[in-house]
C-alpha cells in the first residue's frame, strides 16, 4: 500500500512543520487586521484582504475567500473576530473542496506498458530533486521505476539526475550533453518496456525564454514518447517554486500555454512564508496540485491533501 497516499500523524506533524514559517506570518498579520475589534466588521475585512492577498493567495482567490466570508457575517447577526481563523479555515476549505478534483491517490492504470511522467520547469525550482524523491517514493511502493535524463542542454542536470538515480537505486538512462531529448526519452521508454518496470519518470528542459523552441521540443518528446507507449505521456508534471510566490503563478500560466499540464507539484514550502500559494494555484488553475515539497528529506514530498494542508496553515 502507498505510504505516499495515506495522512499518517507523521505526515501531519511534518506538514505543520513545513508551513510554520507561513502559519506564524499568517497568524501576526492576522493578529494585526483584528486589533482592537471584537466582531468582524468591513474594517476587518479589508485588513484580511490585504492579510491574504500579502500571504500570496492571489488577488482573485483572495476576492473569492473574503465574499464568503461576508455573506456569513450577514448572515450571522454577531461575528467575533476572535472566530475569525477558524471561519476562514472553513472557507477556504469549501472553496477548495468546490474548485478541484477529488485529492489525489496513486493508483495507476493496470496496463502492460509503463506509466510515463514528464517532468517540467525552469532551472533552479527543484525538479531534479522533485523527480529524485518520487522515484525513491514509487520504489518503496514496489515499483520497478526508470529515469530518463532529456535535460540534455545543462551537464549538471544530468549530473544531477544521475547521482539521485545512485542514491534512490533506480536505472538512469542517458547521453551526451546536447544530445537530442527526445532521443533520450525514446530510450528510457524502450528500456522500462522491455524491462517490464511499472513507472519512467522523464526530465526536460525548461527554458522558457524561447517559448516556441519549448513548445516544439516538448511536441517532439511526446510524439516519439508515444511510437513506443502510444498513450504516453499519461501525466505532464509542472514543478513550481512555492517560495517565489507569484512568480510561481506567472511560471504556471507561462507552461499552461506551452503544453498541456496535468498535474502541479509545489517545492520548497518549508523554508518560505509565501505558502499561501499553494491555496492560490490550487483555485486559480483547472490543473490538481498534486505534489508539495516541505522539507530536504526524502519523505518530505507529500500528496496536497487540501484539507490536511488548510487545517495546518490555520488551526491554532
Amino acid at each position: 500500500m502507498s505510504t505516499l497516499g495515506i495522512f499518517s500523524r507523521e505526515k501531519k506533524d511534518t506538514l505543520d512543520k513545513g508551513l510554520s514559517k507561513t502559519k506564524e506570518s499568517v497568524f501576526k498579520k492576522l493578529s494585526r487586521a483584528v486589533v482592537g475589534k471584537s466582531k468582524v466588521d468591513n474594517e476587518v475585512l479589508d485588513n484580511l484582504e490585504e492579510v491574504l492577498i500579502s500571504s500570496d493567495v492571489g488577488v482573485n482567490t483572495t476576492l473569492k475567500i473574503i465574499e464568503r466570508i461576508e455573506d456569513r457575517v450577514a448572515s450571522d447577526k454577531y461575528l467575533g473576530t476572535d472566530e475569525l481563523n477558524i471561519i476562514l479555515k472553513d472557507e477556504i476549505e469549501a472553496l477548495l473542496e468546490e474548485n478541484n478534483s477529488d485529492d489525489i491517490d496513486l493508483s495507476f492504470d493496470a496496463s502492460n506498458d509503463p506509466y510515463v511522467i514528464m517532468v517540467v520547469g525552469v532551472n533552479g525550482v527543484g525538479k531534479t530533486t522533485t523527480i529524485g524523491k518520487l522515484a525513491h517514493q514509487f520504489k518503496k511502493m514496489g515499483k520497478d521505476v526508470y529515469l530518463g535524463a532529456a535535460d540534455t542542454f545543462r551537464a549538471a542536470a544530468v549530473d544531477q539526475l544521475t547521482i539521485w538515480a545512485e542514491r534512490v537505486g533506480v536505472p538512469v538512462v542517458k547521453q551526451k550533453m546536447g544530445s537530442d531529448p527526445a532521443s533520450v526519452a525514446f530510450d528510457a521508454l524502450s528500456s522500462a518496456k522491455s524491462n517490464n518496470a511499472d513507472i519512467v519518470i522523464i526530465d526536460t528542459a525548461g527554458r522558457l525564454h524561447n517559448k516556441v523552441n519549448l513548445m516544439n521540443e516538448l511536441g517532439k518528446i511526446k510524439k516519439v514518447m508515444q511510437k513506443i507507449i502510444p498513450d504516453a505521456p499519461h501525466e505532464i508534471l509542472l514543478i513550481l517554486d512555492g517560495s517565489t510566490g507569484q512568480n510561481a503563478f506567472e511560471q504556471a500560466k507561462q507552461f499552461t500555454n506551452v503544453t498541456d499540464i496535468t498535474a502541479l507539484a509545489l517545492t520548497k514550502l518549508d523554508g518560505t512564508a509565501k505558502g499561501g500559494v499553494a491555496i492560490g494555484i490550487s483555485d486559480q488553475f483547472k490543473i490538481p496540485v498534486k505534489y508539495i515539497g516541505i522539507g530536504e528529506g526524502l519523505e518530505d514530498l507529500q500528496i496536497f491533501n487540501k484539507k490536511e494542508f488548510v487545517d495546518s496553515l490555520f488551526s491554532k
